[in-house]
């Protein structure tokens, strides 16, 4: 009876996927039996504890009781929303067109619903972080997907704005999610050239309908280069004020704070006010979950004012950045030690390593009590979770079993 309510769910797993690998690790770890697990998506120490950063916390036992409790405004705190875009764009006084939202999967969630017809598509990159399939499909939208460009490779520019094009002469309008720079799941970050090549393709295409490019900047401040992750941001914003395209961000205090569980995001324009676009943004606020949490908005006002605790957690972000390139790095050679290529990182808390069939090495992977996500375009290895030490087994079961 129940499945006749619900048409559209039949065909769905009871569980996530990506929840139900790590369960299963979990439980094979409990009951004694030596397990790598590569599932976890969010930073643990090298004891397998989550990393909670201490100079949050201590901003988060200061917030008072009206900073934590009364109802945030629908679209959010504007103090929020400014001090959260000024992270990533310091020179910007004002952050344009709006809405805070229950994490950066709200924000994505939002964007569906203002930039695309029911039914329409959306086109990402791939490898891609699985839930944006369900997003999608949750919000009346699919995805269409464009490869990402191999290491050292800069993404094929004709064969881009061929799919773009396809897409918004289809349906009269384009949306992008492009999550980089330290893009989730390969680790790695578009070069100057690939940025350029997609500028090129939608300064060519903005003639046919309107195109929004929405970053999904979710890692950046795990990363082996600080700089090269600035130069983006400024290649992003650059190509915002040209105009002929609206540019935002989906932005999460997720992994960036590890508040995993306090549900803070924004979706935010930050290259234009415009009225309707903002009221826009309000009214899907208050019809689909009324308004954010006020908390984790209060401590990222209070962080934005105090330079003390803002240098404490840059430390922080740094001394985390290393610990998670030591791992790629260690994984890197305890491969290279196996006779097989390394894997380049430049940040993030994954890799992706190539599998012909991805599904049944992940399961062959297991009888070695090594668990990976599989993907259609190989196997998604948290080195969030991998501990240096656990790289030589987890390379040695890889080559076994691929």
């Amino acid at each position: 009876m129940l499945s006749q309510l619900l048409p559209n769910r039949r065909d769905f797993p009871a569980d996530d996927p990506i929840f139900a690998l790590n369960a299963e690790a979990q439980s094979r770890a409990a009951k004694g039996e030596s397990v790598v697990n590569a599932t976890v998506g969010a930073l643990l120490d090298d004891n397998g504890q989550l990393v909670i950063l201490d100079t949050v916390m201590e901003l988060w036992r200061e917030l008072t009781s009206k900073e934590i409790a009364p109802y945030a405004p629908i679209a959010g705190d504007p103090a929020y929303l400014t001090a959260l875009v000024r992270r990533y764009w310091p020179e910007l006084s004002h952050h344009g067109s709006g809405c805070a939202t229950p994490g950066g999967s709200g924000a994505l969630a939002l964007s569906i619903r203002n930039f695309l017809e029911p039914g329409q598509a959306l086109l990402t990159l791939a490898p891609y972080w699985g839930p944006y399939a369900t997003i999608a499909l949750e919000n009346g939208a699919h995805l269409e997907t464009f490869p990402y460009p191999e290491p050292g490779h800069t993404l094929d520019s004709m064969a881009f704005m061929q799919k773009a094009e396809t897409l918004i002469r289809h349906q009269g309008r384009l949306l992008i999610w492009l999550n980089d720079p330290c893009h989730n799941p390969t680790g790695r970050s578009s070069s100057p050239a690939s940025r350029g090549a997609i500028f090129e393709a939608l300064r060519q295409l903005c003639h046919l309908g309107p195109i929004t490019l929405l970053l999904d900047l979710a890692y950046l401040e795990y990363t082996a280069n600080p700089g090269d992750v600035m130069a983006a941001l400024q290649d992003y914003a650059t190509f915002a004020k040209e105009g002929k395209v609206l540019v935002g961000a989906s932005l999460s205090v997720s992994k960036s704070l590890t508040l995993y569980g306090a549900r803070a995001g924004a979706l935010v324009f930050p290259w234009t006010q415009d009225a309707p676009l903002q009221a826009a943004l309000a009214m899907s606020c208050r019809g689909i979950f009324s308004n954010a949490p006020r908390a984790p908005q209060s401590l990222i006002v209070k962080l934005a004012k105090d330079g003390k605790a803002q240098a404490r957690l840059a430390d922080e972000h740094r001394h985390w950045s290393q610990k998670l390139q030591v791992r790629a790095q260690a994984l890197s050679d305890s491969l290279r030690s196996e006779a097989l290529p390394g894997i380049p990182w430049q940040g993030g808390f994954f890799v992706t390593l190539p599998a012909d069939h991805p599904k049944a090495v992940a399961d062959r992977l297991k009888g070695h009590g090594v668990f990976v996500v599989p993907m259609p375009e190989g196997l998604r290895v948290g080195i969030c979770g991998l501990k240096a030490e656990d790289t030589p087994r987890f390379a040695k079961a890889y080559k076994e079993c691929v």
